[in-house]
């Protein structure tokens, strides 16, 4: 047992810092390579913080652990929205100015919504992982058409690349790769471990630790741009990495091995998942006024993200 915590403690740790040079390669080589700023913003970083739930999903459902996949890429939207931007508008209400955020907003519900209508059969088949991967590059196209029709747009204007040589761009983006499956391969042997040992479904392992942990990169890039004053930012991130783990996260773990549905991962979890949704979208829009996340919204955030894990970890046992 003490081994297996060691490894999810090891394999978290090298998993952030693998994930952080991962994306700083990717976006310095997109540079080098004359990628537009903007693309390099949405795709390698905004959807590159999801690069640790990818690479854990994948290799959760080829080690035949379905459960653990798909409570990843759930738990870590609850987790984006509920524990990153509460934690986020309590340190600092979030203004959001973007026209693409608010557009985006309704996208990701309606992803929600699609997602849950596949899940209402209690199985995710091989067409339903192809579907979500079809309606990520759609959105995706989509999300860049936006971009490009709105060049003054807040979330246009603060993109960021890193400032990397070409060798060692393309250094990080290899060996962060290397690193990601390897730290992967240790959160994943020690969760299924402990949950085994403790008799607790994988899945909620996976909604619980694993999922915080994946989400680690989100929450260290939407503090620091909030210290920078980039709302905008901070909320797309989370945005995007919702979308990429509905649709993507989830997409090639059931292209990898099809997964059937516990009902009580419906009724509990995507209800959940869909409900935060829905509170920051009608937070981000604004109704009759600017969207803005107060303190009091983010605490109330944060609440239904410990009272959920609470009662996960209660009712496991």
């Amino acid at each position: 047992m003490l081994i297996a915590v060691l490894a999810m403690v090891i394999g978290l740790a090298l998993l952030v810092f693998s994930a952080d040079r991962f994306v700083g390669g990717a976006s310095s080589a997109a540079h080098h390579m004359k990628v537009p700023p903007l693309l390099v913003g949405m795709i390698v970083v905004g959807f590159g913080t999801s690069a640790p739930e990818m690479t854990v999903s994948a290799l959760a459902a080829l080690d035949g652990n379905p459960g653990l996949a798909l409570g990843n890429a759930y738990g870590s939207n609850i987790s984006n929205i509920a524990l990153i931007i509460g934690l986020v508008a309590l340190v600092s209400p979030i203004a959001v100015q973007s026209q693409i955020v608010k557009k985006e907003l309704p996208v990701l519900l309606a992803i929600t919504l699609f997602a849950g209508w596949q899940l209402f059969d209690h199985r995710l088949s091989t067409f339903d992982g192809w579907c979500l991967i079809g309606a990520f590059f759609a959105v995706l196209v989509w999300s860049i058409w936006q971009a490009s029709h709105h060049p003054k747009d807040t979330l246009v204007g603060t993109q960021e690349t890193q400032s990397l040589s070409v060798k060692a761009a393309i250094f990080w983006l290899v060996v962060g790769l290397i690193l990601m499956i390897i730290a992967s391969r240790l959160l994943v042997y020690g969760a299924v471990f402990v949950a085994q040992s403790l008799g607790v479904s994988d899945l909620v392992i996976g909604l619980t630790v694993v999922a915080v942990g994946t989400s680690l990169p989100e929450l260290a890039s939407s503090l620091i741009a909030i210290k920078k004053g980039e709302h905008d930012i901070a909320l797309g991130n989370v945005i995007g990495s919702n979308m990429f783990n509905t649709l993507v996260v989830t997409g090639i773990a059931v292209l990898i091995q099809p997964i059937d549905i516990d009902p009580i991962f419906l009724s509990r979890d995507w209800t959940l998942t869909l409900a935060l949704t829905a509170a920051l979208f009608f937070m981000g829009i604004g109704i009759k006024k600017q969207g803005r996340i107060n303190r009091v919204e983010g605490a109330m955030l944060l609440g239904v993200f410990f009272a959920y894990t609470g009662y996960l970890v209660v009712t496991a046992f």
